[in-house]
């Protein structure tokens, strides 16, 4: 599927030195530095396209932009996928109730989503795949599991016996009773008769009436969730054999934690034979105003609603960078109002022909996100910058810092 268009991303200059990148690893609940790679495979889980893009979306992928700039500015080149869950059971559901086609529905939302990654300069990725588009590849890695004898038949569905990665539940730290608690409201189907085990992932629905199916060697059907992006991920990064981990990255919101990345990794180890990623990382949760911000609520905030209303891209970057993207944040006007202060005040003081030494703000913006991207940090170090500008200080070179902005924060002025 097309993606959006390419950035130019400013080189920074060589006098700057761009330290290992720091991230708290889910899998080993602890900050861990990437070793270091001229290579990078990163993989960051898609939108369901039934609804256009908001804040929590924009949150998530914020954060990945941000480890792309960071890696890149190491010198390192980064492939990155990103899938579009392109069928699945909430999209046809809308389409139903909105009678529409389900086709049609999903591409109209991609085109929405495109176009705020394109306004919030969001780096797209080399391959921005749809399920539907990688089906081949889908019904190939659910016959390496049969083949591997890691499945059986429920009816005429086929589910992936978890246990057989013995590494499940070790990405994701909870109990037993946590994950059967999730795993009912994310998707799942523990208490379905004839499981193996009520945890046991589908991989493959058989067709029902009324719905699309797909031809497979084990009947027409649909996937189940979570072989989507193992299949994607494994195809398109293209794993090293010698390494011990098939990709660096496996990236998405908190949400994903269980039971998406844990039963991906699952599958994919069963399917490889390698660990799935390196280091798992996750962003928080968006709320607004004291509530979970959700569909189900229907209080969600749009991105293509804030800027067609006149919102300046850039303030909803600062304001998500205002706090740690691990975080879960709470979203109020309040907040966007002062982003879009800071950001014109921000735009002014680089229009200036006079500004304060700008190489120790540059410095201090690459320290802060290499350590598990304390973009607050770095916001607070721009802010001292542009109260010195102010102040009368002299010596800087407005035009580095703004590049070093765009590149490294993706803040283009």
């Amino acid at each position: 599927m097309r993606a959006w268009p390419d950035l130019y991303i400013p080189q920074l200059h060589s006098r700057f030195q761009v330290p290992q990148l720091a991230l708290f690893n889910t899998s080993a609940q602890t900050i861990e530095t990437l070793p270091k790679k001229s290579h990078y495979r990163m993989y960051v889980c898609g939108i369901t396209p039934y609804d256009a893009t908001h804040l929590g979306h924009a949150a998530t992928y914020l954060t990945f932009d941000l480890i792309n700039r960071f890696l890149r500015a190491m010198g390192a080149k980064v492939d990155f996928v990103q899938n579009i869950t392109d069928i699945d059971d909430p999209l046809l559901e809308r389409a139903q109730r909105d009678g529409v086609d389900w086709k049609v529905l999903a591409q109209s939302q991609v085109d929405l989503f495109i176009g705020d990654m394109t306004d919030l300069h969001i780096i797209p990725p080399q391959n921005y795949i749809g399920v539907v588009e990688a089906m081949p590849l889908v019904i190939d890695a659910v016959q390496k599991l049969r083949d591997a004898g890691t499945t059986y038949e429920v009816g005429s569905d086929i589910y992936y016996r978890v246990h057989s990665d013995s590494e499940f539940g070790e990405r994701s730290h909870y109990s037993q009773e946590k994950m059967l608690e999730i795993f009912a409201e994310r998707g799942g189907d523990p208490k379905k008769p004839g499981k193996e085990d009520p945890l046991d992932a589908l991989v493959w629905l058989s067709q029902r009436e009324g719905e699309p199916g797909w031809p497979s060697p084990f009947g027409a059907g649909r996937p189940g969730w979570h072989i989507e992006c193992c299949a994607i991920a494994l195809h398109y990064l293209r794993p090293d054999a010698s390494d011990d981990y098939a990709i660096d990255i496996q990236g998405g919101g908190s949400d994903l934690i269980f039971p998406h990345h844990e039963m991906s990794a699952a599958q994919s180890r069963s399917i490889k034979g390698q660990k799935f990623a390196r280091s798992y990382v996750h962003s928080g949760m968006i709320g607004l105003d004291g509530e979970k911000m959700s569909k189900s609520l229907g209080n969600l905030v749009f991105v293509s609603k804030l800027i067609s209303s006149g919102v300046n891209p850039a303030a909803i970057r600062w304001a998500l960078m205002g706090h740690p993207y691990a975080a879960d944040l709470m979203w109020t006007d309040s907040l966007l109002a002062q982003s879009t202060i800071d950001i014109d005040r921000l735009q002014l003081n680089l229009a200036r022909m006079e500004v304060a030494p700008t190489d120790e703000v540059i410095a201090e913006i690459i320290a802060a996100l290499s350590q598990n991207l304390d973009t607050p940090r770095a916001l607070d170090a721009i802010k001292r910058w542009m109260q010195s500008t102010e102040a009368g200080a002299t010596g800087g070179v407005a035009g580095e810092l703004s590049r070093a902005l765009d590149t490294l924060l993706g803040i283009a002025l």
